[in-house]
């Protein structure tokens, strides 16, 4: 590797820790297709280090060290044994031909750092139009804070149930959407309607994650009692005392990034929810850096992952969905997710079966019930469906409106039949 080309990414590190991921991207590119003479430009007067305590964008990369280094440092130092494996846990090494070669197969029509963005979903969003809520249902702005730090969410309260709703759905957004967006992209508030349940749609911060992405790569935020897990965590709960809910009837889901954060809520806090939904998102422990999610998501394996038990010895029943056209997250990471959730012990049963969704599509369906006969994982495989939302609605992005509704689904498996 010349000395113009290390020059370039040294200048590539500084623009994406001063925040100027545009002239970041721009040096990466020239560097990657040869244009050495362009490669390098006098910095601009507003490349300037992010203000003290602020957390930077989740994305350096320092090749000529040769390591990946931590995404985001904590807000406080956590004892070692709070932190635990995570606390001697090194960084995944990559040689600098390593690094560059995952850059450059992961091009994106946005640039090196826009498939960042696929780190959750890629591309741009488009505004989602005003909710539509049904007469006496409620769809409320709020604001959550605690020593992890604040996020704002939307609260649907349906009118089936406003006063004692049957269940609440914990509903995590991709890169580059919003609560209001994945709400209508999803359509889980008629579901959530018509089965009485509160959805809370926490939403990620730009401030927090450039792309709007939950940071399910970042040791950081994979573990209980910080990070954004601590967040989501405290909105749930905080939602569960309002309207005296217990763990039986709390649920979480996500799509993408927001998918993989769902895994990371199930892992860190299974005596809070009662079961996932996990779509086109990535087993909990895949990545601990950018470099090992880029190497996870295009499905070449990452970091083993350590699914907890309940105290009932247990795993967390999960529903999966993955399209099989999908090409931001490989479809090998529902086989991971699947997995992880499969029930312990002896005497659980596996039963396949395919079907046909009203709109065309074709689908593989896989059910696993454990001793008892309860039903601890289902994984839906779609045909056709890329990185996008099954049966959700062109109001949202990512949507595929032809495959099996994805939302009315998680729904049933959480719910149970107990109704």
């Amino acid at each position: 590797m010349n000395n113009d080309f290390a020059t370039a990414m040294r200048h590539a590190l500084r623009s994406t820790r001063a925040l100027n991921i545009a002239e970041a991207t721009r040096v990466i590119q020239d560097a990657l297709a040869g244009r050495s003479g362009s490669a390098i430009r006098t910095p601009t007067p507003d490349i300037t280090p992010p203000p003290p305590n602020q957390r930077s964008t989740p994305f350096p990369v320092v090749p000529d060290a040769e390591v990946i280094e931590p995404l985001a440092k904590p807000e406080a130092e956590e004892p070692a044994e709070k932190v635990g494996d995570f606390a001697a846990q090194r960084r995944l090494r990559k040689p600098l031909g390593e690094a560059v070669r995952i850059l450059r197969e992961s091009r994106l029509p946005s640039g090196v750092f826009g498939s960042l963005q696929g780190v959750g979903l890629p591309g741009l969003a488009k505004e989602a139009p005003p909710a539509v809520v049904p007469d006496g249902a409620q769809f409320q702005a709020r604001f959550f804070t605690c020593p992890a730090g604040s996020r704002s969410y939307r609260l649907y309260i349906p009118a089936s149930a406003p006063d004692r709703p049957r269940g609440l759905v914990i509903m995590l957004h991709g890169c580059k959407q919003d609560p209001e967006d994945f709400a209508a992209g999803t359509g889980m508030n008629v579901v959530a309607e018509t089965h009485g349940l509160v959805v809370a749609y926490p939403g990620q911060s730009a401030a927090n994650n450039a792309s709007s992405c939950w940071n399910w790569f970042n040791p950081a935020d994979q573990m209980r009692e910080v990070g954004e897990p601590s967040i989501i965590a405290g909105i749930t709960m905080e939602v569960m005392s309002e309207f005296g809910l217990d763990r039986d009837r709390v649920f979480v889901a996500g799509l993408s990034a927001g998918g993989a954060m769902a895994a990371v809520m199930g892992e860190t806090y299974p005596d809070l929810y009662s079961a996932a939904g996990i779509h086109s998102g990535l087993a909990y422990g895949s990545a601990n850096d950018v470099l090992s999610a880029f190497s996870a998501m295009r499905g070449e394996g990452g970091v083993a992952s350590r699914p907890k038990r309940h105290a009932d010895g247990h795993r967390l029943r999960t529903i999966v969905f993955q399209g099989n056209a999908d090409r931001t997250v490989h479809p090998s990471n529902a086989d991971r997710i699947v997995a992880a959730a499969m029930p312990t012990g002896a005497g659980w049963t596996v039963r396949k079966e395919s079907g046909r969704s009203g709109s065309g599509r074709t689908y593989a369906r896989t059910i696993v019930a454990d001793s008892a006969g309860r039903p601890a994982v289902e994984y839906w495989l779609v045909d056709g469906v890329g990185h996008a939302w099954s049966g959700g609605h062109s109001a949202g992005t990512y949507t595929d409106p032809h495959g099996p509704d994805a939302s009315s689904q998680m729904v049933r498996f959480f719910l149970d039949g107990r109704e």
